[in-house]
This record gives C-alpha cells, structure tokens and sequence, in this order.
C-alpha cells in the first residue's frame, strides 16, 4: 500500500487551485491552500488603515480564493462541515507546511519560470518523500524540474484536473522518465479510490490527450461551422445528447469553458504542434480566430460574464438563454430549429441506432453529425502514437474529461471500422495508416470483448492486441450477470449473487422507478436471504439509484378510481421496508446519483447505508403534493425523536 495521503498543500488559489483543495477536502484530507502575498493595498485596506504587513492583507488573494470557491455553482464543497479540513496561507509566512504535506500541487500561473523558482523552494522545503505535483495544462511537464535533483525529479510528476475537479471524473497523470513507478501506482490508487478519479496515464505532450482531442476537434468544428452557415442553435440543437454527448454540446460548452480559456489554448497549442496538420488547419483558421478575438475584446467570455455564444436575458420575469449571430454578433431571440433526423435519432433506443440514423440523414443535421464524427475519428487515430500507444488512453480521457457516453473508437466500433472508414475516406476524413493496415490483418475492431466488457486493445506497434488489466477491487453487476451470477429476475429488477454468501438487488427500470415488480423481487430477496444468504446489497452499476415511485401509474390508478390497489402497493412498500429495517441479516443500501422519493425511502430502512459522494436524495413528494407513504414519513420522526 505504501505511505498514506492524509495532509496535501495545493499552491495557487485560483479556479482551478481552489477547487482541487476544496475536491481534497471533501475525500478527508487535510489540505492548506496557499498563494502569494499582494504587494499593494487595495482601497478598502487603506481605508481601514492596515498595511502590507497586517495578516488579513497578507492572506488576502488566498482567502478571495477560498471564497471564489465556496461560492462556486456547481458547488465545490460536499458540504459545509469540510470546510474544517482547509486552511488557508501564503507562500513567505508559511511555506514551511510543505514539510508535513505527503503531498503539494502547484496550480499557479502558467509561465515556465514561475514554475522553475517555486520548484527550488519546494525542494528545499519539502520531506525527502513528499509527492510534488504540477496541474500545468500547456507547459512540458519536464521542463518544471529543469535543474531539481534527482531525488526531487523521482517524487515529481504532473497532475492535470479537469474543471470543476469535484464533478469530471478525469485525472491526468504525466510522468516524465525520471518518476518512480511506485509515485505513479501510489498516486494513481489514492486518485481512483479516494477522490474518484479515472485515471489516464499521459505522455509529456502538447496539451496532453483529453485536450489535445478536444481542442484540436473544435478547432475544425468552429471552422467548420463558420464555413457553412450553421447558426449557434442549430449546432447545439444538434451535437448534444443525441450524439451521446453533454447537454452543453458545442457553444454552450466554449461558454462553460470560457472563451477567453479557449482562446489561450488554441494560442499555446498551434505553435507547440508544427507537425500536426490536420489540427494547423484549422487552429490557425482566420475567420474562427476573429471571431473568438472580437469576443474577447468585448468581454464576451462566456458563463463568467453572462455573455458569450449565449447571453442570459429576462423576459417577462423569466430567464431566457439568446444565441448569438455569428454574422452580425448580435443576440436573437430563440427561434428553437428543429430537423427530421434529429427527431428520428431521439425516438431510437441506442445510441448507434442514434448515430446511424444521423450519418444516414441527408439534411443539415445529418450532414453536421458526419463532419463531427468522422473527422473526430480521423483525428484520433492520427495522434496515435504521439499522444497514446493505444485507443483506450484517448477514449478514457474522452469520455471521463468531456462527458462523451463513448470514447471516439468505442464509436468506431460500435458502427463498424471497415464500413465507417470507407465513408470516411469518401467525405474527406481519411483515417491514419495503421487503421487500414490493422483492418488487412483480419482484424475487424479495436477492442475485444468478453460479452459487454471491453478485455482487449490493439496496439499498432506490435499489430496484436493487448490485455486491458482490471481493477480487481472493482466489478459491475452487469459481469457478475454476464459470469451467470443471475438467481431471479423481472422487467424491474433483479436479484444476482456476489458471491461470498452475499447477494445484490438492482433495479433496472427507466431512472430505476420503483414499481409492483420491483417490491416483488425486493420480496423474493428478503425471502432468500433468510434462507440461503448471509447478507443482501441494493445497488446498481446505473447513473441514479431510483427516482422513486412511478407516480405516472399511481396517477393513472387514481384517475380511475383504483384505491384499493393503491393502498394495497403502499402497505406492500411499507411491509418491505419494516422486514428490511428488522431483517436479522445486514441490508446494506448503496445509493448514488438521484435517490428520490421510494428510493429515498429504501435507503431509510437499510441495516447499513454506504453511499455514494455524489448522492442526491430526498422525500421529494411534496412537490407534487403527497405525502412520502412507503415510511418516510415515520423515519422522519424517529430522526428527531432517536436521532
């Protein structure tokens, strides 16, 4: 296991370094977040006659920071009480923290040489086995510790977040050559297991890979778009969920990001990749970068300012979002496009039937959906091997850093390589060699699978595959189900084993609603668990635990008068829930995501409840206006009552 990460120091309180402090907070670790001592009072301070050497202007940039954070929407801090675990200073009066810290990211300014000079102070101030990490996003990695012995280069390594590091799930970890294995394994657990993390082990390239891919794309989506007159609108009406991608799609995520970021990127990463170009293409696109330069300099700069691609308007007392005309610059009211193939994707139950339906469509939907995809596709097999040996670094860092539902070669796969290369080639968007030369090998598909599980990746260096290594601490349902594991099952819900004398109950309805066959496996469960089990899980490898009742169906019994077999589920709920409350073998709850309502209810009455950070829950029923009836209500008062 190694030596433990209790106390960190994250330098630089900033978006992204407060942020990370606050994410180390909320894992229960003790973290100091520093930043450095203003060299001039503002006019406030000097209204309250302090000087530069008073302990509240001292500090002031790091608490401003703090504070940028605790306010921050979507929140930073699980909650308030994790705020105890952080403290704040700056880097004259108490660097010497760095001393107890098992581990320090820098997250300062992106200038080489601020770097280099805090790195000297760190190596005089640190433990010999202190991890020293930088969150750089566009500097070499190596280049930091130019200079540092070599004990500090073995312990040193970078470590880039993704914004806001509570809510995305990638980590990327940049080791240079002269990182130990043992710093990189040790880091790498401590990031998955305590801050939820997925890790992608990166190479010391330019913008590294989730970037590298995701700017690089974007740089031809806007050009793209510029080139044949789509309208803000249309484009994120368009490359949203349908596309198995986040509701923010494509402008509404520039807004997210924050234009003037964007354009700093683009800036750093053109003159870093002269040999990419396909990306040259199109970073260095004029009309896209005049575009982004006018917004910039009229500080439209996205959600931080109210106004970017996108302005926030009131309208009759109501919050109204406006896109931008990209030929007049103007905001316009919603006009809401809507296209024949995108209503056709919606109603198909996959996302490949979605993405079939799109890149057969032969309207304006359709013909964007296949510039995305396969010059996307095109591209991601041409940064290989410069940025990743092999396709699953890339579609890792694609899907836990953008939000992507599949990475760009699960895409590839799922739509068939030889014939999505083919229309590839025919549109323009020629995929890289070793694609060709893998396909003529017989091998039809980049990953191999063991039914829904992804075992194998090709690797274009050696022309095999090579085992994908699993977390042995981890499993899904879903394996457990594929390995035969399944004892029962409904439309609703089933009951599978574990092993170990221990079985699990999963809910696999729409959102996990609860309904008569899920109380009927919950039933079956409790029966064989008094049997034959010695413990019982209730869990999903879902996005949300259960949202609850169906109230759909109770609305429609009720409309027609059906009262008795609404009191009869209700008393069914009831009775599952006492039997689970006073069961004389653990019911271990495992709640994550939304867990509303009945679901809520269910975690009430668990012997144990191991819950998710993520989790969302509560006995929502009054918003509709009933009253929680499967014993919440009761919980609620024995809370207060026996707390």
């Amino acid at each position: 296991m190694g030596m433990q990460i209790n106390q960190a120091v994250v330098i630089g309180a900033g978006t992204m370094g407060a942020a990370i402090a606050a994410h180390l907070a909320n894992a229960g670790v003790k973290v100091t977040l520093l930043d450095i001592v203003p060299d001039k009072l503002t006019p406030e301070e000097e209204k309250k006659e302090l000087t530069l050497d008073h302990p509240q202007v001292r500090n002031r940039i790091v608490n401003q920071g703090l504070e940028r954070a605790k306010n921050a929407k979507p929140a930073s801090f699980f909650s308030q009480e994790k705020l105890n675990l952080l403290k704040t200073g700056n880097l004259e009066d108490d660097l010497d923290i760095v001393n107890s810290a098992d581990w320090v990211i820098e997250a300062v300014v992106e200038n080489l040489e601020i770097k280099k000079d805090l790195m000297q102070k760190l190596e005089e101030a640190r433990r010999p086995d202190t991890i020293i990490s930088t969150n750089t996003s566009g500097i070499p990695v190596a280049s930091i510790v130019e200079g540092r012995s070599a004990e500090f280069r073995k312990h040193f390594l970078g470590t880039h977040f993704f914004n806001p590091p509570r809510y995305l799930k990638l980590l990327e970890l940049i080791p240079t050559l002269d990182t130990s294995q043992e710093i990189v394994d040790r880091l790498s657990r401590f990031a998955e297991f305590r801050l939820g993390k997925g890790i992608v082990i990166a190479k010391d390239t330019p913008n590294f890979v989730a970037n590298r891919l995701g700017f690089g794309g974007g740089a031809f989506a806007l050009d793209y778009i510029l080139d044949n007159g789509y309208t803000v609108e249309e484009v994120d009406a368009i490359t949203g969920s349908v596309m198995g991608r986040p509701k923010t799609a494509t402008f509404r995520l520039i807004d997210l990001v924050g234009i003037d970021v964007w354009q700093h990127v683009g800036k750093n990463l053109a003159p870093a990749i002269p040999h990419d170009e396909q990306a040259q293409r199109y970073l260095r696109s004029e009309k896209v970068n005049n575009l982004i330069s006018r917004m910039v300099e009229a500080g439209r700069l996205g959600n931080k300012t109210k106004q970017g691609f996108y302005k926030e308007v009131r309208q009759n007392d109501k919050k109204e979002y406006w896109p931008l005309n990209l030929e007049t610059l103007e905001y316009e009211a919603p006009k809401n496009p809507r296209f024949d193939s995108i209503g056709k994707a919606k109603g198909a139950d996959t996302l490949e039937e979605k993405l079939k339906v799109l890149l057969n469509a032969d309207d304006k939907a359709g013909q964007l959906v296949q510039a995305f995809i396969y010059q996307g596709l095109s591209y991601a097999s041409m940064v290989i091997p410069e940025v990743a040996d092999t396709p699953k670094p890339i579609d890792d860092a694609m899907q836990w850093g953008f939000g992507h539902a599949v990475g760009p070669f699960e895409t590839w796969d799922m739509l068939g390589v030889q014939e999505t290369s083919d229309c590839m080639k025919d549109l323009g968007y020629p995929p890289a060699t070793w694609v060709d030369e893998m396909l003529a090998k017989g091998k039809s598909c980049f990953y191999t699978y063991e039914g829904e599980r992804k075992a194998g990746v090709y690797n274009p260096k050696t022309g095999e595959y090579e085992h994908i290594k699993r977390n042995r601490d981890l499993f899904s349902i879903r394996e457990k189900k594929e390995e035969g594991k399944l004892i029962s099952g409904n439309p609703s819900a089933s009951m599978v084993d574990l092993s170990d004398g221990i079985a699990a109950i999963e809910f696999h309805t729409k959102m996990n609603a609860l309904d008569i066959d899920s109380f009927l496996l919950i039933e079956e469960a409790l029966d064989r668990l008094e049997r034959d089990y010695e413990g019982l899980v209730i869990g999903n490898d879902a996005e949300n635990f259960s949202a609850g009742a169906n109230l759909f169906m109770v609305v429609m019994a009720a409309q027609n008068g059906m009262w008795d077999q609404i009191d009869a589920s209700i008393r069914q709920m009831q009775e599952l829930n006492m039997r689970m409350r006073y069961s004389h073998k653990p019911v271990v709850i495992a709640p994550a995501g939304l867990s509303l309502g009945g679901g809520a209810e269910i975690s009430m009455h668990g012997s144990r409840v191991v819950a998710a950070s993520e989790l969302y829950t509560g006995l929502v029923e009054f918003g509709p206006g009933l009253i929680p009836a499967g014993g919440g209500t009761k919980e609620m008062m024995r809370r207060i009552l026996n707390p």
